[in-house]
Formats: C-alpha cells, structure tokens, sequence
C-alpha cells in the first residue's frame, strides 16, 4: 500500500512539473513573439559586439562610438576581452543566442532565488520564471540584450553555496568576476569583509566571511590583471580615468536611471546633483551595509543578500531599470517569509513599467517634472529604501535569544 501511495505521489509530483514547464515555455515563446512585434533593437548587446570588434582589431576600446546612438564603452577591460566571443555569429544569430541566453539564464537566476530563500521546488522555479520574464527590469534586459541575468547569476550562485568544510576554494569567484564585469558587485565583498570584522569584534570566528571575501578580491585582482596584460593601454585608460566619469554611462536625471543619483538629480532638477549625492549616497552605503550585515551575523542571509544589493542599486552612480532584475529575489524572499502584502506591492512596481509613464527622451524632459512624476519615477529606489527598512525590522532586538553570530 505505501508503495502504492508512493507512486502516485511521485506521478502527481512529475504532472505538476510538466505542467509547470509547459506554462514556462509558452510564456517564454509569447514573450519572444511580443519582443519581435515591439522591433527591440537590442542596443547594448550590438555595443558589446563592437566591443569585441574592436579589442580584436587592436582598436581604442574607450574611443569607441557604436551604433546609431553612438554610445560609449562603459564596462571594465575584462568584459570587452569576454565580448570578443560576440563578434563570431552573425548579427541575426547573435541576437537569437543572446535571448534563447538570457531566458536560460532567468531560469537559472530564479532557481538560485528560490535556493537563496530555501524554496527550490522544480515546478516552483517553473512557475516563477514564467511570471519574472514580464516585469520590467527582466523585460528590458533582453530588450537591449544586457548581461544582468549573468551578472545577478554568478553574484547568487556564490552566495547561495553551501560548499562541504574545508571545500570553499572556489568561494568568491563568482562575486569577483561579477565585479570584474560591472563594478556594482564589488560592494558584495565589501559586505563580508565587514561581516568579517565586526565578528570578530564580538568575539567570534571571522574566518569564513574574510576567506569569502578574500577569494573575491583574488578573482577580482587576477580577471583584471589578465585584462591588463592583454589590454594594457585600454586598462590604464580605464582605471585612472574613465571608472570616475559617470557621465559616460548617459544623463543622470534619465528617468531610467532608478538610483540616488538619478532621484535626486530629477529632484533638483539639475543634470549634476555633486556633493549633495556623494554625501547621500555614503549615508545610504553605510546604513544599507550596516543592515546587510546585522543580517548575516543573526544567519538570515537571505535577507542580508538581498539588503546588500538594493543597497549596491541605490548609491551607484547609474542604475538603469534593467539592473533592477534583483526584484525577483526580493518578490520571493518577502512573500516566503509571510510579508505577503509588501510582496505584491514590489512585485507590482516592478511589473508595472512605472519609470516609463513620465516624460522622457529627447530635450531632457525628466529635468522638469512635477511632484506627480517626481513620484512615479522614483519607485523603484524608494521600492528599496522601504526593503532595507523592513529588513532591519524583521531582524531580532539585540540581545535576544536569536541575536548570535552564525557562520
């Protein structure tokens, strides 16, 4: 009879994943039909293209100009050399392997999600997929062809691991090679490194989080070492130059960009808001990482990741619409920890296309917004700012019976 129970339980199980797969691609495949009925143009996958282009021909890689928009290199050295890998299909094919890519990838991402939140059921990470692929952040990120998913992927699979004792040798390498492509990551190792230092300032064992950290600045040091030795003019362009000019990655009052940066640029409505922002933006860096890392020493790192990277979005010079993909774990986490109505409430900024209903384009129009679309075009970043709030909320009062240190 238990056997008997046992089969049908595991027949019903297998109907539900298939299921569940089946929503998933018919998802998938509507959302491919209205990306080819809305003409994306995959801009910032043809930039990446040119990129490669032009580290092949031995060109000026930050003289670069591509497309029709003329749109500049933004990227550390190292994601020019992994661009290099785009330049051999064929535009049409590239543009094909680069969504067929990234809708793999949102698998993947949600899966590491689900695993960050401990919900990995199959059929979840199905289900879950189907629905992510509609909210803007994802949407926009196969619009242009962007690496986010990538990016997002490898900072979760290195967090997310449960590596056996003394088998952690790979710890980091994901956090340092994420940075070593778009610098925002980098603020991940600087949250375990704190981590790190403040338990050991409570007496307690340090060792894992200053290892985790030191393997991402390992990975970091050599992805960039090795772009150096084979770019190394590009390289010196970069780092003593270019990583501090923010201007290049387009005006900072753009009603995509969802940062500090960006809110209070429409704010003030000034295309530079200076020393107000770096002043802000170091508050909310140290405020966010203090959250972050209450988080991690009471072992609610699932909190503690997700507070770090909405932490990472806000005080970034530029954090487009697209870079805000990090909603899904966010959606997630919130909704399997009982916070079902804060969950719909970020799920629907999120889905709803929000930044895109204000003026925006040509004439800067975001410089002059009213209080309504002063609103509107910041929800993502005070999305964020109500997260950390919530976060720190959730967490036990010092002292408490949970308050300890877990590794």
């Amino acid at each position: 009879m238990s056997a008997f129970v046992t089969v049908i339980a595991f027949s019903g199980a297998r109907r539900r994943v298939s299921v569940a797969l089946g929503a998933c691609l018919v998802s998938f495949m509507v959302f491919w039909l209205a990306q080819r009925a809305a003409h994306v143009s995959m801009i910032d996958l043809m930039v990446y293209r040119a990129e490669g282009a032009t580290v092949r021909a031995g060109g000026d890689l930050y003289a670069l100009r591509a497309t029709t928009a003329h749109l500049p290199t933004t990227y550390p050295p190292f994601a020019a050399l992994l661009f290099t890998v785009l330049t051999l299909p064929g535009t049409v094919a590239l543009r094909l392997l680069a969504t067929a890519g990234n809708l793999a990838l949102l698998v993947v991402f949600v899966r590491l999600s689900l695993k960050l939140v401990g919900h990995a059921r199959v059929e979840t990470v199905w289900w879950v997929a189907a629905v992510s692929v509609w909210c803007e952040p994802v949407w926009t990120t196969l619009r242009y062809g962007q690496v986010n998913l990538l990016v997002a992927a490898l900072v979760l699979w290195d967090l997310s691991r449960r590596p056996a004792p003394g088998c952690d040798r790979w710890a980091g390498a994901g956090l340092g090679l994420a940075a070593a492509v778009k610098l925002t990551p980098a603020l991940f190792p600087v949250f375990l490194l704190a981590a790190g230092v403040t338990a050991r300032l409570r007496g307690g064992d340090a060792g894992p989080w200053l290892r985790h950290a030191r393997g991402a600045a390992t990975a970091f040091t050599a992805a960039t070492l090795l772009a150096a030795a084979v770019l190394p003019d590009d390289s010196w362009r970069f780092w003593t130059g270019m990583v501090f000019r923010a201007d290049r990655a387009g005006h900072a009052e753009g009603t995509a960009n969802q940062a500090l940066r960006g809110v209070l640029a429409r704010a003030l409505h000034t295309p530079d808001p200076g020393a107000l922002w770096a002043a802000s933006a170091a508050v909310v860096a140290a405020l966010g990482l203090a959250v972050a890392v209450a988080a991690e020493l009471r072992g609610r790192r699932p909190w503690a990741v997700c507070a770090c990277a909405v932490t990472a979005l806000l005080v970034s010079p530029v954090s487009w619409t697209h870079h805000w993909v990090w909603c899904v774990p966010l959606v997630l986490l919130l909704w399997t920890r009982g916070y079902r109505a804060a969950a719909l409430a970020t799920a629907l900024v999120f889905s709803s296309y929000a930044p895109w209903w204000v003026p925006h384009g040509s004439g800067r129009p975001e410089l002059h917004e009213n209080s309504g679309q002063l609103t509107v075009s910041a929800l993502y970043g005070a999305a964020a700012a109500l997260f950390l709030v919530l976060a720190r909320t959730s967490l036990p009062d010092p002292g408490s019976g949970q308050d300890r240190i877990k590794q």
